[in-house]
């Protein structure tokens, strides 16, 4: 994932409706909601949700389909799984041990 894209996906983020959507949608997995029960979920009207769903999709955090006369919306689990491998990718100095047992006092990533 490139720095450009990581700044994207974060700014995306960095929003309480777009960051309470985002969570919502990886508490559904990979059936995901469709936009009235996002927008009830995270208690928003659905055009507001739209605007914010947008944001989302064009960071790659937020993919849809088409079910039937519904659009179901799902997280985008391989940008946020390439998002967390970039922000952890270097902890620890490439030491992912040292992260799950950190001595006391540390921060331990």
């Amino acid at each position: 994932m490139d720095q450009a894209s990581v700044v994207q996906a974060l700014a995306a983020l960095a929003h309480p409706v777009r960051l309470e959507a985002f969570r919502a949608l990886v508490v559904a997995g990979h059936e995901g909601l469709a936009q009235k029960a996002l927008a009830e979920a995270v208690g928003v009207g659905p055009t507001n949700l739209a605007f914010h769903l947008k944001e989302l999709a064009a960071a790659g955090l937020v993919t849809q389909a088409q079910n039937g006369r519904f659009v179901i919306y799902r997280a985008g689990f391989e940008q946020m799984r390439a998002l967390l491998g970039y922000l952890t990718d270097n902890c620890c100095a490439g030491a992912p041990r040292a992260a799950a047992t950190p001595p006391s006092g540390t921060c331990g990533c």
